[in-house]
């Protein structure tokens, strides 16, 4: 089961997802930069041992440069942080998560359309 993580611990994770699931050190702080973060080195290097631990990442060193691995893909956490918030808001009824969508209009005639067809077999988005 993939554990729940912070806000910043997820902002590392979309960073190396985003690098193919591999990214340097000095890459991370690059893209964090890039996105108007100024994080201390300590604070990224406590959230990305952090991550290991909770094995969402491995390390890797090449010469002296660090390089982190994610073990879990962006669409299995996705997967699991959706299964997670459907058992606990909706106990498991995802027909309940859906109808809140298209009552609260979180769901567009656009994204119900691009569903039906990828529901149909079609070629939507997802």
């Amino acid at each position: 089961m993939i554990g729940q993580v912070s806000d910043s611990e997820l902002e590392l994770m979309k960073i190396i997802w985003a690098e193919g699931g591999k990214a340097l050190y000095a890459r991370i702080m690059d893209a964090l930069e890039e996105t108007g973060n100024h994080w201390q080195k300590n604070t990224v290097i406590t959230l990305l041992s952090r991550l290991v631990e909770k094995g969402l990442l491995k390390t890797n060193k090449i010469g002296r440069r660090n390089e982190y691995t994610a073990i879990v893909t962006e669409a299995d956490y996705q997967a699991t942080q959706t299964k997670t918030l459907l058992d606990k808001l909706y106990e498991g009824d995802a027909k309940g998560l859906v109808s809140t969508l298209i009552q609260r209009e979180m769901l567009t005639s656009t994204d119900y359309e691009d569903l039906k067809k990828f529901w149909e077999g079609g070629s939507g988005d997802r």
